[in-house]
């Protein structure tokens, strides 16, 4: 009986941090130069899935198209911001975002719809 509830232990433990990595932890991996320098290629990244309000500056993870890409919130919904020249009326409820490498980041300026919704977002770093 002793060693059925030793097995035990390490499996409920497994399955416990399994679910917290599920709903309140995010780890990822940074494949491409689009944050640099705030975010290194290669480097492993650790977020939360539980947030609060978001606001300029903050650093997301989100779903876009078939990708889960890593971005910094440039405006926020209700917000018009310029960028390149170009005015952008963000809606309520989304985010426009922009990667630090400009020069190197595919990201909501090259968007046939430039605007992250809220419900895209699986984390903040």
């Amino acid at each position: 009986m002793k060693k059925r509830v030793i097995f035990l232990i390490p499996v409920i433990v497994f399955i416990g941090i399994l679910i917290l990595f599920k709903t309140v932890f995010f780890v990822g991996f940074v494949p491409s130069g689009s944050m640099e320098p705030t975010l290194k290629t290669n480097s492993i990244i650790f977020g939360m899935r539980i947030y609060g309000t978001l606001k300029e500056g903050d650093i997301i993870v989100f779903k876009h198209e078939d990708s889960v890409l890593v971005k910094r919130i440039a405006g926020i919904g209700g917000q018009e911001i310029i960028v390149d020249e170009t005015l952008y009326k963000v809606p309520e409820g989304y985010y426009f975002v922009l990667g630090d490498n400009r020069d190197n980041s595919w990201d909501s300026r090259f968007w046939e719809n430039p605007y992250v919704s809220k419900e895209s977002i699986i984390a903040k770093l």
